[in-house]
């Protein structure tokens, strides 16, 4: 029996992204064979297949930073989960593909009452801002924030996390992007017409508590200047080298080491102890069953018709997530 997936085998544009097919082999010992319901696509997906990350994949390689599926066969000694159960994954490469083979240490079960599509945007972008909002730095209501890049996956998960939480939260994004900013309770900025440190310290004066960076570390400096004394900015973006991320490591020192009483910190899921990612994911899971939050999804692909996925995404064009599903949810 055969299997398909979509693998990168030279660097470059969506084009570069080509189906092949697999031998759809038998689990090994303490592997579970999972056959894939939906992907999230994203920016991290897009790094790896360009290289403009600190550390890309070797190529070949299949993207797919996260997986939601069934458990299809399990291997010897797999003790905490059955065929036909629901799981997901943060597998970082690998989603692009109708099955994928995964130790039960990356799997967390996931209620069959969710639907596959939001779940699965749960498992990175919605982690990511539950983790820097209530393990970074710990906000409460009323705190006042900036989300810079707050139209995109990750983004506008901070924004309704953070309307969960009762913050005051100004966002940056393009203008045909601002009503869904202002529908979650979220005054916009433009970045392209408007200097957002002189608009924030018009309308804080004292400054912000916090600020959460998803760009490039360029915005670091700026971010800086609308904290208040005691306040702290969270980069949880990625760098596009080697060298910018030993530079981000020599901007972390400064910053922190510069008497204004300003904190810097850096984000990121391969840092996190296995036991808060499980627990986390249950809260958003739980979160999501009674509707307190609701991945906005853009645009949804069958999983092999992900060069047409990463090419949307990067247009620039996308509000939320987009996500690659089985023929049958579609």
């Amino acid at each position: 029996m055969k299997y398909k997936s979509v693998i990168v085998t030279r660097r470059g544009s969506p084009e570069v992204l080509e189906i092949i097919e697999n031998d759809l082999r038998l689990p090994l010992a303490g592997e579970a064979r999972i056959k894939i319901l939906a992907t999230g696509v994203c920016q991290d997906d897009i790094a790896a297949r360009i290289g403009n990350r600190p550390f890309p994949p070797k190529i070949p390689f299949v993207p797919g930073y996260t997986i939601l599926g069934v458990v299809d066969q399990i291997g010897e000694s797999i003790t905490d989960f059955a065929v036909g159960d629901r799981v997901a994954a943060l597998t970082t490469l690998g989603g692009y593909a109708e099955y994928i083979f995964l130790g039960e240490e990356d799997l967390v079960h996931v209620p069959t009452t969710l639907d596959p599509a939001e779940a699965v945007i749960l498992i990175l972008n919605y982690l990511v801002a539950y983790q820097v909002l209530h393990r970074s730095v710990q906000v409460k209501a009323g705190d006042r924030v900036l989300i810079i890049g707050a139209s995109g996956g990750v983004g506008t998960a901070f924004l309704q996390l953070g309307k969960l939480a009762n913050l005051t939260m100004y966002g940056i994004a393009s203008r045909s992007k601002h009503s869904v900013l202002t529908e979650l309770g979220v005054i916009p900025i433009d970045y392209h017409t408007q200097d957002f440190v002189e608009v924030i310290r018009q309308a804080e004066p004292d400054g912000l508590d916090f600020v959460f960076n998803g760009m490039g570390d360029d915005y670091i400096g700026r971010g800086l200047k609308v904290l208040r004394r005691g306040g702290t900015l969270v980069q949880y973006g990625a760098p596009q080298s080697f060298s910018r991320f030993l530079l981000l490591l020599v901007k972390f020192a400064l910053f922190n080491l510069l008497p204004n009483g300003k904190a810097v910190k850096g984000y990121g899921t391969h840092r996190v102890d296995r036991r808060l990612l499980m627990e986390d994911w249950a809260k958003l899971f739980k979160l999501l069953e009674e509707g307190k939050i609701k991945p906005i999804i853009t645009k949804k692909f069958p999983i092999l018709e992900a060069a047409k996925a990463n090419e949307l995404l990067e247009s620039g064009k996308v509000i939320g997530n987009i996500v690659l599903l089985a023929p049958e949810l579609l």
